[in-house]
């Protein structure tokens, strides 16, 4: 049976946290049976068309008052003015009711303050754009705001950083239901590309494949994404992931469904990435600080996986000076 999807929009919604969702659970429909489509549904705090932030005109399925089905997800879409807007206590009461009648609820960047007005955040971990992160906290103190988290589930509450996180959130979403192979296709569809304003560390959970945030391999993952330039051997991970180096290799493949080395080899040359487009350090600099012998080591693997050279990537992505 599909489940149904809604996202509630308001005047001033960043369109991006509406119609990224929106998309991964479109395109998902690409991949399975007709019975298990999703149903998508736009809900609006005001009546007729509506502009987003960036002027774009958005118009609901329904206004909020008349959604009163059990949805299987209700995301709250955010804004640039959402922490300083009250939307009042007649929504407070229907978004409340409306969470505890929804399998699952959450929020897309800072919608997460409509949650925390409507009491839904008391107690929770939680996490929204890291430039709201702060005031969040002080609007919801009971909270645990992670404002270094792409998204963060607790319970049926689910969370996401800023924007384009509303994606990564989707796509976990998406694996949780039908399994990460439909969310990888999803991803590549999308061609959804690494986090970059989080620095180095931040990689999508789908294009650089992640396994249970509880398990001795997403420990290694971790690890790895710490120490680039340290000697990421079998023998190494396996000894950070306390196994044996057969039992490492086994475990870690069916649980990242990669091998080790294939790990190690693309967090390096998405944090070569990173560096290419933000820094003007030499290219045997960002060889060294992201793991690769030399720069010539860098750019065969670029070549093998990109199809393009370090310099030719810097060429084209790197922010203008």
């Amino acid at each position: 049976m599909g489940k149904t999807v809604a996202i509630l929009i308001f005047p001033g919604v960043q369109s991006l946290d509406v119609t990224g969702p929106m998309d991964v659970f479109c395109e998902a429909n690409r991949f399975l049976a007709p019975p298990d489509h999703y149903q998508l549904e736009v809900i609006g705090f005001g009546h007729g068309m509506m502009a987003a932030s960036n002027g774009l005109s958005l118009q609901a399925h329904r206004h909020y008052s008349e959604a009163l089905q059990a949805y299987d997800l209700l995301l709250v879409a955010g804004g640039p003015q959402l922490p300083f807007e009250d939307f009042g206590p007649a929504f407070d009461d229907w978004l409340r009711a409306a969470a505890g009648r929804a399998q699952r609820y959450g929020s897309i960047c800072n919608g997460a303050f409509m949650l925390a007005r409507a009491g839904l955040l008391e107690g929770k971990t939680v996490t929204t754009h890291w430039n709201d992160a702060a005031d969040l906290a002080r609007l919801c103190p009971s909270a645990q705001v992670e404002a270094d988290r792409l998204y963060v589930q607790d319970g049926n509450l689910y969370t996401s950083a800023g924007v384009t996180a509303g994606i990564d959130l989707s796509l976990y979403l998406l694996a949780q239901d039908h399994g990460p192979e439909v969310a990888l296709s999803v991803a590549k569809r999308l061609v959804v590309f690494t986090q970059r304003s989080g620095g180095q560390s931040q990689f999508s959970p789908f294009l650089t494949p992640h396994a249970e945030s509880t398990s001795a391999v997403a420990l290694v993952q971790l690890y790895v994404l710490a120490n680039l330039t340290g000697d990421l051997g079998i023998a190494d991970l396996a000894k950070a992931a306390n196994m044996s180096a057969r039992n490492f290799s086994r475990v870690f493949a069916r649980e990242a469904r990669i091998t080790p080395a294939e790990f190690v080899e693309r967090a390096r040359v998405d944090a070569a990435r990173v560096m290419l487009e933000s820094s003007p350090a030499p290219l045997k600099t960002v060889a060294y600080q992201c793991g690769f012998r030399d720069a010539q080591h860098m750019r065969s693997v670029f070549n093998r996986r990109l199809g393009v050279t370090p310099q030719q990537f810097r060429l084209n992505f790197a922010a203008p000076v």
